[in-house]
């Protein structure tokens, strides 16, 4: 990318296909940023050399995927709470379509090569009781939907838990203001209502 290039418009997301893609990309980038930072700030003088180790890369891809399900629910949560305005005071009216496309993007992959069928499996099963869950409670604040999941994420980071330092607090902060991020991204980008609209009849 140019110079000039870091100042152009991100494309709007136009349709449901769109949307799935940046629940995708969105996912990815919110789990996956925080472990490779944290790897980096862990390791000092020596992120270059643990970076280029076979094992350990092994090590973090399975930390991403492991983690790729924890994304994709607080993404997925976060844009029910932007759709809320729009459903009616019927919930379930854009949160069924909602999940199915959440789970769609999730099924997009193939297990990977790093987890068990049985790891996988269960992540996309905890993703789906999640979402499910949503319709049981209001939306919540944005920055409290990480929440829940700080532990969980923390614990993706592929050290040994000896050596791992307190910093769950970091990780909290950084997934809120992530997320927060993104939601402002999307909705730059996106038409609410006429999304809302679409996703009902998808």
């Amino acid at each position: 990318m140019g110079f000039f290039g870091f100042f152009r418009r991100k494309p709007p997301v136009r349709d449901v296909g769109e949307l799935a893609d940046f629940i995708d990309a969105q996912s990815a980038f919110l789990i996956q940023k925080g472990i490779y930072d944290y790897a980096r700030a862990r390791s000092g003088h020596y992120a270059k050399v643990l970076m280029a180790d076979k094992g350990f890369h092994g090590a973090l891809d399975r930390s991403r995927w492991q983690g790729y399900p924890l994304g994709l629910a607080m993404v997925g949560e976060m844009i029910d709470t932007v759709f809320a305005p729009q459903d009616g005071g019927e919930r379930r009216a854009l949160l069924d379509p909602l999940i199915g496309l959440v789970l769609s993007v999730h099924d997009r992959y193939p297990k990977p090569v790093v987890l068990t069928d049985d790891e996988w499996r269960r992540g996309r099963d905890e993703l789906a009781l999640h979402l499910e869950r949503l319709s049981t409670h209001p939306p919540k604040r944005v920055i409290d939907i990480p929440v829940p999941f700080v532990d969980r994420y923390f614990d993706l980071m592929p050290f040994d838990k000896q050596f791992l330092t307190m910093d769950a607090p970091t990780a909290r902060g950084f997934l809120q203001l992530t997320l927060v991020s993104i939601q402002e991204e999307l909705i730059k980008r996106m038409d609410v209502a006429a999304m809302a609209n679409k996703l009902r009849v998808s």
